[in-house]
């Protein structure tokens, strides 16, 4: 017996010793997985710094505006999926077109609104700006916390969403407006721009993916929850942008300056709100240019998304959805690195470009009518918009200077928000017709149309200009 209670103890004890053991190896392979993570996490940090500050960006500290638009992006697109899962896509297909045509009707009410006051507001406070960027971003996320406790009411979850799209739009005029002064003398600002919208994209589609697995898993509500925690990190990196962003830039005119107006003149004393005909010819041509492109961009997404529903060509609605969603996402990446690789300083002929690409791609995808050609439009429209914006954007922050163009941008947003959702309206009642090629058809046309309008506008413009410098020298000859 006492050696059979011996031969147990050893045993218990053995059993005991081989425990501590694989406790020890376990706790061994946690440190060593969490060093290695940690480790994975600081190299990718440091990898994401050096890439936005590359060219000086470091340097001047348009690094951390970079890295701040691209966390707000991230944020952007919870309430994206939040939405979409909510108000679009659990109803049927004429019930989801009725839901869609009020929602772009009513997002456009705030701009109408509010647009005259946010640019001069922004114009006013030339201190205080990256504050004015994390209390946007502060706004935002008590609204998510809110619209978390609202999902299944649209009376108080809309409102907050329009809350939220009035404040993504205030932070994008301020983003715009402060971006030259940041500017270093590496690049220019089309370089800049499309790199930041680059990463910006990046980041949102890695956040949308998180955000519809937090769906999937959680609910609607936990992706709000979660977009107010990126949205408050977000406040804090805003926090950190460097002094320069309320100093304006000494030089007075230039690329990495601005001019001192749209005419090379100081604004009037109380002059702050800009419309379309008072920001100067060059800056309303590349707004008008814009507003075409944005709206080609609105009237084809909706257009795709409700005939992709009926019209399967061999495939689920689903496939097709998803191939248009990939086709588009694919678009703007590419507009993206296409913009951050070029060093052009004639936005104007990016712009212009765009323009001709867009009826002709639109006409050939009416004719050879297929899911093919309906990826190819959806790719190209948002290729198109997104870098006729890179060049808008760089040719206000060219020509307008930092005084009025906080109220500039504002406009240029708005415009840009109508144009976009009388597109997509537009699209919308067009799907109605279950015609593909006769809806790309009269894209194309209206394609067509802006594009010789715009070209004979310009072309009247530089007459114009050629004249008048061609008066002093015959008044020279004359005398």
């Amino acid at each position: 017996m006492p050696k059979t209670k011996n031969t147990g103890y050893m045993r218990l004890s053995d059993a005991m010793r081989r425990t501590g053991d694989a406790a020890r190896v376990t706790g061994s392979a946690l440190r060593s997985g969490a060093r290695s993570g940690a480790s994975a996490t600081r190299g990718t940090g440091r990898f994401v710094h050096r890439l936005t500050g590359a060219s000086g960006a470091g340097r001047t500290g348009l690094a951390t505006l970079i890295e701040l638009t691209a966390a707000t992006g991230a944020g952007d697109s919870f309430v994206v999926v939040a939405l979409a899962g909510t108000v679009f896509f659990n109803t049927s297909v004429d019930q989801a077109r009725g839901k869609v045509v009020l929602f772009l009707i009513v997002t456009m009410a705030p701009f109408a609104v509010l647009a005259p006051f946010i640019g001069p507001a922004l114009d006013r406070v030339q201190q205080g700006r990256r504050y004015l960027l994390a209390g946007t971003l502060l706004a935002r996320g008590l609204l998510c916390w809110g619209m978390s406790a609202a999902v299944g009411n649209a009376v108080t979850l809309l409102p907050a969403a329009f809350g939220i799209l009035v404040l993504q739009k205030a932070y994008a005029v301020a983003r715009a407006s402060i971006t030259p002064r940041l500017l270093p003398a590496e690049i220019t600002l089309v370089t800049a721009n499309a790199r930041s919208q680059l990463i910006a994209l990046t980041a949102a589609m890695a956040g949308g993916g998180v955000a519809a697995g937090v769906n999937a898993i959680a609910g609607t509500a936990w992706v709000l929850r979660a977009g107010m925690v990126v949205y408050l990190a977000a406040m804090l990196l805003a926090l950190r942008l460097p002094d320069q962003v309320d100093t304006p830039p000494a030089a007075a005119n230039g690329e990495h300056g601005g001019r001192a107006s749209a005419n090379g003149k100081a604004p009037a004393k109380g002059e702050r709100w800009r419309t379309l005909s008072r920001v100067g010819p060059v800056v309303a041509e590349a707004m008008s240019a814009n507003a075409v492109l944005r709206a080609f961009a609105g009237y084809t997404f909706f257009f795709l998304a409700f005939l992709l529903q009926t019209e399967h060509f061999g495939v689920s609605k689903h496939f097709a959805l998803g191939a248009m969603l990939a086709a588009v996402g694919a678009g703007s990446v590419v507009a993206m690195a296409v913009g951050s690789l070029l060093r052009s300083r004639a936005p104007q002929l990016i712009m212009f470009t765009m323009l001709t690409v867009a009826p002709a791609i639109a006409a050939l995808a009416a004719w050879y009518w297929g899911l093919a050609a309906a990826l190819a439009v959806a790719f190209t429209s948002i290729l198109c918009a997104s870098l006729a914006k890179l060049s808008q954007d760089s040719i206000v922050q060219r020509e307008i200077g930092d005084e009025i163009r906080s109220s500039t941008f504002s406009v240029s947003e708005t415009l840009n928000q109508m144009a976009n959702v009388a597109g997509g309206l537009i699209g919308v009642l067009v799907s109605m017709l279950g015609n593909g090629q006769a809806g790309l058809a009269i894209a194309a046309a209206g394609l067509a149309v802006a594009l010789v309008l715009l070209f004979a506008r310009r072309r009247r413009r530089l007459l114009a200009v050629r004249e008048r410098t061609r008066q002093p020298a015959r008044l020279r000859n004359a005398r």
